[in-house]
């Protein structure tokens, strides 16, 4: 360690005041706040990234960061705060916690770990600040959600199609079949009325989709 002292001319007398009997510079440190901080904001997460500079190697993994942001037209004495559990230079802030539409600043500072025991360090000054916006969740189209609706509904319509004409084709074999013998057809087994009808209930519900 060492030793600070303050030497002074007062009333012409030469006097030294003791400010530290010992001073460990490891144990008084404050480091430059961190540079060049970013943001990309997406509907699902906010990822925050930064650089620190002037800081020695050995001091750069085992610094601990916090992280505060708000709502841009709030002010800071409202603002979030998140200590983050790693010595990285980056943070990610989920979704649920912003709002949708709204624009937020961000800032960040750093020192040394409070679980390292050979160094010690108060608070940086915050950063610079960055500006982000929570990205609005993409909405399917009108036009895309009637083509999916008329996907899925095709199938069933198209089987639905196929037993009507297949159960009316048996009939009217029947149906030629009376005719042979002399027989009254039934009115059931109309079958060209029927299928026309049935047709075109498929052809207005297809346009109604569209």
């Amino acid at each position: 360690g060492y030793r600070v002292s303050l030497q002074g001319n007062f009333f012409g007398c030469n006097q030294t005041y003791v400010a530290f009997l010992e001073y460990n510079p490891r144990k008084h440190i404050k480091l430059d706040p961190p540079l060049n901080i970013q943001s990309n904001a997406t509907a699902s997460k906010c990822q925050i990234w930064w650089s620190v500079w002037n800081v020695p190697w050995y001091l750069s993994e085992i610094l601990q960061y916090e992280l505060q942001y708000k709502e841009y037209s709030m002010s800071w004495e409202v603002a979030m705060n998140k200590t983050l559990p790693s010595s990285l230079p980056q943070v990610e802030i989920e979704a649920t916690e912003l709002r949708s539409g709204i624009a937020y600043a961000a800032r960040v500072r750093c020192k040394v770990s409070e679980n390292e025991n050979s160094y010690h360090s108060q608070w940086s000054e915050w950063s610079q600040t960055t500006v982000f916006k929570k990205a609005d969740v993409p909405k399917v189209s009108e036009k895309i959600l009637n083509i999916k609706t008329m996907q899925y509904l095709f199938i069933p319509l198209s089987f639905g199609t196929l037993l009507y004409l297949f159960w009316n084709c048996k009939l009217s074999s029947r149906y030629w079949c009376f005719l042979t013998l002399g027989q009254k057809a039934s009115p059931a087994l109309t079958f060209p009325r029927q299928l026309l009808s049935f047709s075109h209930s498929i052809v207005c519900t297809m346009g109604i989709l569209r």
